[in-house]
């Protein structure tokens, strides 16, 4: 186990689901924390839902923001063993997404196959060529409000400029460093959930990163559709029946 890999350090529980059959674990966007998510378990009463607090923000920010997105992922997965006593199913959202990929990746190398994985912000597709970040914090701020994901009075807020740019420039960093591999190949299913008009959405050859099933979803809106239209019945309707490790 790494330093802090507890699930109450790297996870929030959002909802308190006395014999939920399922608990769901939410992986934040690039700049995003536990609270995006914290109204979701009120609607989804099959899961307990719990959300991955990302190091050096919010409760963490104390705590060195991540740097290697791969290194986040087998961190969380470590975290995520002393909750895998019923399936557990992965969403992620944008940079999220890719979390929990690699998440899922060192799940199941433990032996812990998860029982689906969403990647949401994301569709299959070829990747794009790699460009560096671009350094330039105002031209983050404006694309941050481009996105749809936050608005021009935050990103202008002195605090936000103080607390909250630093840790969304670390991660943009990290996952335009982060290289991406085909394998080790997923044993679960994986659903891609896109907005139908979302032109900033990561592309990845997911039906070639799963020997398990693959379906894309589109629905109404931008890349941020989930902060208007959070997928509930999508991750309702998932198969999270225990699936043995072989």
């Amino acid at each position: 186990m790494t330093p802090h890999s507890d699930a109450v350090t790297w996870t929030q529980r959002v909802s308190r689901q006395p014999g939920a059959g399922r608990r769901l674990i939410c992986f934040p966007h690039a700049g995003g924390s536990a609270s995006f998510y914290r109204d979701w378990g009120v609607r989804l009463p099959d899961f307990e839902v719990h959300a991955v607090r990302y190091p050096g923000r919010a409760e963490r920010i104390a705590e060195p923001a991540p740097t290697d997105l791969r290194q986040l992922g087998r961190d969380i997965a470590d975290a995520l063993v002393p909750l895998a006593d019923v399936p557990l199913v992965l969403f992620g959202h944008s940079m999220g997404a890719v979390v929990a990929l690699e998440t899922a990746r060192c799940l199941e190398q433990a032996g812990i196959r998860p029982a689906h994985l969403f990647v949401s912000g994301s569709r299959n597709g070829p990747l794009p060529e790699s460009e560096p970040f671009d350094e330039d914090a105002d031209a983050v701020c404006e694309r941050l409000v481009a996105l749809g994901g936050t608005d021009a009075e935050m990103v202008a807020d002195p605090f936000f400029q103080e607390l909250v740019l630093p840790y969304i420039m670390s991660d943009g960093r990290m996952f335009t460093t982060y290289e991406h591999r085909l394998e080790p190949v997923l044993g679960c299913g994986v659903t891609a959930i896109v907005g139908d008009r979302d032109a900033d959405a990561d592309c990845r050859p997911w039906p070639a990163l799963t020997d398990g099933a693959f379906r894309e979803e589109v629905v109404r809106g931008d890349h941020f559709y989930l902060a208007e239209e959070p997928p509930y019945e999508l991750l309702t309707a998932v198969d999270a029946t225990p699936v043995s490790q072989g």
